[in-house]
């Protein structure tokens, strides 16, 4: 049998809980139309680079709360010809599969459609508009793994920081939505700084802000406990044990006194901060410079100290840990995006890898150059071929 042929045989525990069925894309960007559809089972995407498989995995990130799988601004997602100055309006349609149930999730973005000048997702759920799109994460979790975080632990610690909240907000939907409490919060006290609103009006700015900053490190807090369980529960893993901790003011505070007086306390540092805060245009305190440390618990020493593989290991382990932490709030099983995952692991690495994938019980849409590297899959996965705009059965 071919690579990728029919799925028959596959293990009961290779059925994923949650798994996307159908991927339907229009202007998003190298792919004008694409309609593809897929089995419950693990998804190889197999390709040149250039091809458009990342592509795939960033259409479906879009279906998470936050900024996707690179980062980047709404509009950049939209397919252009060349020399096209306008930015086209790009969707996703994507069928997500539970048991025998089937729930349909869209997300787009309309050229113009900014309100107060930040760019908004239209998202839909089962065809019904919805406001807010944390909704998305009660109806898929979407974790991954890209070979731009390779640098994670030695670059920037908003990276960081991000990749942890992530994590948290596949566990608790309610998780995102804290996040963007206090985003609002701080958006909104910075924009009266710059208008030089009245000491009663930045008091009562600052004390939401405070409250929606103790609320999101609280959950923080609480994520980071449950990540910590999850690797206690995969005692048998080809991959390192990391032992995790954030670092931050409020952090700090929720140390050493209860949740009221920490807000007490931030509320009095942002006041303290005001003029520094209008002068530069940011806030130069809160849970938005919070920083996550992990440590090689076997090797005893911080993450950016490791080797470039340990480090690659240990990320992994994050990942498959943060895919086997569960809760009441959030879909029942995770679909993991793995961005050329095997290509700079050898081949135990490699099928420990896809095991402990099985395990878990999740789908996982992966992506390589080399169809080779993921034939331990063979039977348990299902192959395409990327090229040319086309997904094809490999």
């Amino acid at each position: 049998m071919s690579i990728g042929g029919p799925v028959a045989g596959v293990s009961a525990r290779a059925s994923a809980r949650v798994a996307v069925t159908r991927l339907m894309l229009t202007n998003f960007r190298s792919y004008g139309m694409l309609d593809l559809r897929v089995e419950p089972q693990h998804v190889v995407l197999v390709g040149p680079n250039g091809a458009g498989k990342t592509n795939v995995l960033e259409a479906l990130s879009t279906l998470a709360p936050g900024r996707g799988l690179r980062g980047v601004k709404l509009g950049e997602l939209a397919r252009s010809a060349p020399g096209e100055a306008s930015v086209r309006p790009w969707a996703v349609s994507a069928t997500v599969a539970s048991g025998e149930l089937e729930t349909q999730l869209g997300v787009g973005y309309m050229p113009g459609g900014e309100d107060a000048g930040i760019a908004k997702r239209a998202v839909r759920i089962d065809g019904v508009p919805v406001a807010n799109p944390a909704a998305l994460a009660e109806r898929v979790r979407l974790i991954w793994l890209t070979p731009s975080m390779d640098g994670l632990f030695v670059e920037g610690v908003s990276e960081r920081r991000r990749f942890l909240d992530r994590l948290i907000g596949g566990f608790d939907p309610a998780h995102a939505r804290l996040w963007a409490a206090y985003e609002g919060a701080m958006r909104e006290r910075l924009g009266a700084l710059r208008a030089g609103a009245q000491a009663a009006w930045l008091n009562a700015l600052e004390r939401t802000m405070a409250e929606a900053a103790v609320a999101l490190v609280a959950s923080r807090l609480h994520g980071l406990r449950a990540l910590e369980r999850a690797m206690d529960e995969q005692r048998v893993s080809t991959f390192p044990h990391a032992n995790v901790a954030v670092k931050g003011t409020i952090e700090g505070l929720l140390g050493e006194m209860a949740a009221v007086e920490a807000e007490d306390r931030f509320a009095t540092l942002l006041a303290e901060a005001r003029f520094a805060d209008g002068e530069a245009g940011r806030t130069s305190v809160g849970p938005h410079l919070t920083d996550f440390i992990v440590r090689h618990r076997e090797k005893g020493r911080e993450a950016q100290a490791c080797s470039t593989g340990e480090q690659k290991a240990l990320l992994i382990r994050l990942v498959l840990a943060g895919a086997a932490m569960s809760s009441p709030s959030a879909a029942e099983a995770p679909v993991l995006l793995l961005d050329e995952v095997a290509a700079h692991l050898d081949e135990v690495r490699r099928r420990a890898l896809f095991d402990e994938i099985d395990a878990l019980g999740v789908q996982a849409w992966m992506t390589g150059t080399d169809a080779g590297a993921f034939s331990a899959l063979t039977g348990r996965a299902q192959f395409r071929r990327v090229a040319d705009g086309q997904i094809r059965p490999l």
